[in-house]
């Protein structure tokens, strides 16, 4: 859709979100066929929609499924999530690339400022070990745009990366270190350094190297071994183009094209207000070629307007939701 990246990077309120979200639903109602069908089995129409409450959430799973983009179109990227061997996997098919990188540059420069301020440092080993990630996408920006002469990638050179970063918390440069959970807790463990002019943004996950931990005991033992005062966390998965930040205590924050809803676990159709717990609904307005509304396996709460906190994720046999068209 022309200029849609300007459009929803230029939204400032809720009035403005729910034009977008339901121009939106009406565009993908007509060109992403499987969420169409998905829309007609439902019996859900776009004259019926005013509020993007409203708009149907398409299951995650379709991800793993079907073809989620637009009818017809031609992938410039194809971003897969991770799995064990003979797991199915997520496919989300990006035909616009350039929405992604300026959706990802906009959030990043919304909650900390210039790149160009930054040496970027990614400890990622899982996701560089296979093709396919969008987080590793977005930190090969990062570290590009950050144009500084450390920034870089780092797969298991715990040593060489210690040492850098003691060099440059000497030097009073500030750092972003965006790493896979259980990395971080390994350089944690190997080489405890004093990181007070760093950002450590944990991206979740054990990739089962690691015993599960949860958030509070692993951002203890990371703060404690690098002498920071809170851990930084990023919220994305394969399915979105957009990422919401924490700046501690797992507190989110979505940039104004992205919002958090809150299912109620036993029925799907209906939404909490803040406090209570459900199963999490993203809206990500950059999603216009794929499915801009999803329906997630995670488990939270929003606690104002724009933040939201993560509890866990659905065991599969607790997985509710309206899945008529899986198969």
């Amino acid at each position: 859709m022309k200029d849609w990246a300007n459009k929803i990077l230029s939204i400032k309120t809720t009035s403005q979100f729910n034009s977008l979200a339901i121009e939106a639903f009406h565009y993908q109602y007509d060109n992403v066929g499987i969420y169409g069908d998905y829309c007609k089995r439902l019996g859900v129409y776009p004259k019926e929609i005013e509020n993007y409450q409203e708009i149907p959430f398409l299951p995650i799973e379709f991800f793993k499924t079907h073809r989620v983009t637009l009818n017809n179109s031609t992938p410039q990227y194809t971003f897969t999530s991770s799995g064990t061997t003979g797991m199915q996997t997520s496919k989300h098919e990006v035909s616009d690339i350039n929405i992604y990188e300026k959706s990802f540059m906009a959030a990043f420069s919304t909650f900390y400022g210039n790149i160009t301020n930054y040496c970027v440092l990614a400890l990622l080993p899982s996701y560089l070990e296979r093709e396919g990630s969008s987080l590793v996408y977005m930190a090969n920006t990062l570290i590009s745009m950050s144009n500084h002469a450390d920034s870089g990638f780092y797969l298991d050179n715990y040593e060489e990366l210690a040492k850098k970063l003691e060099r440059l918390n000497k030097s009073n440069q500030k750092v972003l270190l965006l790493g896979v959970t259980y990395a971080l807790l390994d350089l944690a463990e190997q080489h405890p350094i004093n990181l007070k002019n760093s950002i450590l943004m944990e991206t979740g996950g054990m990739k089962g190297r690691r015993k599960e931990l949860i958030r509070e005991e692993l951002h203890k033992i990371l703060c404690k071994s690098f002498n920071v005062e809170s851990i930084h966390s990023e919220y994305g998965m394969t399915e979105l183009l957009s990422q919401a930040y924490s700046k501690g205590e797992g507190i989110f924050q979505t940039p104004n094209w992205m919002k958090i809803l809150i299912r109620d676990t036993y029925d799907p159709f209906s939404f909490f207000n803040y406090n209570c717990s459900g199963g999490i609904n993203v809206i990500d307005l950059a999603n216009i070629n794929s499915c801009c509304f999803i329906e997630t396996k995670d488990i939270g709460k929003t606690l104002a307007e724009n933040k939201f906190t993560i509890l866990g994720r659905f065991d599969n046999s607790d997985i509710r939701g309206c899945n008529l068209m899986i198969s």
